[in-house]
């Protein structure tokens, strides 16, 4: 279930990462966005929250060096 979690993370970190493009974000910002992100999927999938954070923060903060959120 942890692949599924990181995965999840990920795709909703991305996709919710491509809403800030306006406001020119920072890696703070996508990692708080990313951590948001990840925390939700954890809590609704009944995992861990606060792994699901740390995985959702890690993509948020690494997703514009990985070019998905330019």
């Amino acid at each position: 279930m942890t692949k599924f979690l990181a995965i999840a993370a990920l795709v909703g970190t991305t996709a919710i990462a491509g809403c800030t493009q306006g406001i020119n974000p920072t890696d703070t910002d996508r990692a708080l966005i990313g951590a948001g992100v990840g925390a939700t999927i954890a809590s609704v999938s009944g995992e861990n929250v606060v792994k699901g954070a740390a995985i959702g923060g890690a993509a948020g903060a690494l997703c514009n060096d990985a070019r998905l959120c330019e």
